[in-house]
């Protein structure tokens, strides 16, 4: 799965209790071809490291090593090298797998526990920056789910919508000497009610930017009859047609993709800015995972492929070297994700910006509550 499936709901199913053991494994991967057979022997050596905590494990009874054994099989033989992003995390317990492809690197782990790891796949998906493309005419509505690597149709939610049609009807020509306009008629007004309201339904499950692709006069008729066109962050006014295939979309909403995303930029700036006026500001990892510890973080702005690996120690972060043992329990790889995650739970608003945004701050910053 892509992150831009993890919802809400979703989330919470996967950190639900479960029988033990629930197995997390995951690993970075390469998107280009000539990498790919080392990410084949890494999984291999991961699948018989879990195999053997399996087997060694006196609390894994010997029918849930084999349904364990058995998800995790149907798991790798799943695995497509074609579709590999920076990272896999495979997801196993006895009575299901999940296979996720991530555009985010994480470090290489197997985890037995009563529940899913889930840290890397939320602080992916924040990183995603997934959003709604809607293309609309007054014969079709299709939906797309997008990310910064992925663009695909939302089939679900009703989607695509097609507008039923009647046949021409002479006799009104014959009387009124005209035929209604395609954007006058009650037909595709009500069509685009429709829309708009599953368009609703669709925002309220699962929040995300907004993104209208359309004629000028189909995208004012939305305006006109429905709620949702107004809180759109961009629009391409242009014909969509039934079988515009992904990769055109993406061309045609890369202007409004990069514009949006600069003044998403300027105004995380902006707050940062009048942060440190009021000194309600905290720079670098240290600071930053302390607030954040303690409930302060009202904002936190990461750059986008910033990662580290440090120990805990004195209830501060070390940063340490790439020759650290991380057999240590005070040592964290992916310490970037679990501030994320935390982050997130806790409220806090996360965003991502380019590499080099916060160099001066140390990569990562906060605006404080208080």
């Amino acid at each position: 799965m892509d992150t831009d499936a993890l919802t809400a709901g979703l989330l919470q199913e996967l950190r639900a209790v479960k029988p033990y053991p629930a197995l997390s494994l995951t690993m970075p991967t390469h998107r280009r071809t000539p990498d790919h057979a080392q990410d084949t022997v890494r999984l291999r050596n991961l699948v018989a490291e879990a195999v053997g905590r399996l087997e060694a494990d006196p609390a894994v009874t010997r029918e849930a090593r084999i349904a364990v054994k058995e998800q995790l099989d149907r798991a790798v033989a799943e695995v497509d090298p074609r579709r590999s992003l920076d990272a896999l995390v495979l997801l196993v317990s006895a009575d299901e797998h999940q296979l996720w492809q991530l555009p985010r690197t994480v470090p290489e782990r197997v985890v037995l526990s009563d529940t899913y790891l889930t840290r890397n796949l939320v602080a992916a998906k924040a990183q995603a920056q997934p959003f709604w493309a809607l293309t609309v005419s007054a014969e079709r509505a299709a939906l797309w789910s997008g990310t910064t690597d992925v663009l695909h149709p939302a089939e679900s939610n009703g989607f695509p919508l097609t507008a039923p049609r009647e046949a021409p009807n002479p006799q009104r020509k014959e009387q009124i000497g005209d035929t209604p306009s395609t954007f006058s008629d009650e037909e595709t007004r009500n069509f685009l009610r429709t829309v708009d309201e599953k368009l609703r339904t669709v925002l309220a499950a699962d929040p995300r930017p907004l993104y209208l692709v359309g004629l000028p006069p189909a995208l004012a008729l939305l305006d006109e009859v429905g709620e949702t066109a107004a809180s759109a962050v961009g629009r391409v006014t242009k014909g969509a047609p039934a079988d515009m295939t992904p990769s055109d979309l993406r061309k045609e909403l890369k202007p409004a993709l990069d514009e949006r995303q600069q003044r998403f930029a300027a105004e995380i700036d902006g707050k940062l800015d009048e942060a440190r006026g009021r000194r309600a500001f905290a720079g670098g990892l240290d600071e930053v995972w302390a607030a954040v510890r303690e409930g302060r973080a009202g904002l936190v702005a990461v750059e986008e492929n910033f990662q580290q690996t440090v120990r805990v120690a004195d209830a501060h972060l070390e940063p340490v070297g790439d020759d650290a043992d991380l057999s240590d329990s005070s040592i964290r790889e992916d310490i970037v994700d679990e501030l994320v995650e935390s982050a997130l739970d806790s409220g806090t608003d996360v965003v991502f910006l380019a590499d080099g945004s916060l160099t001066e701050h140390g990569r990562i910053a906060a605006a404080l509550r208080y």
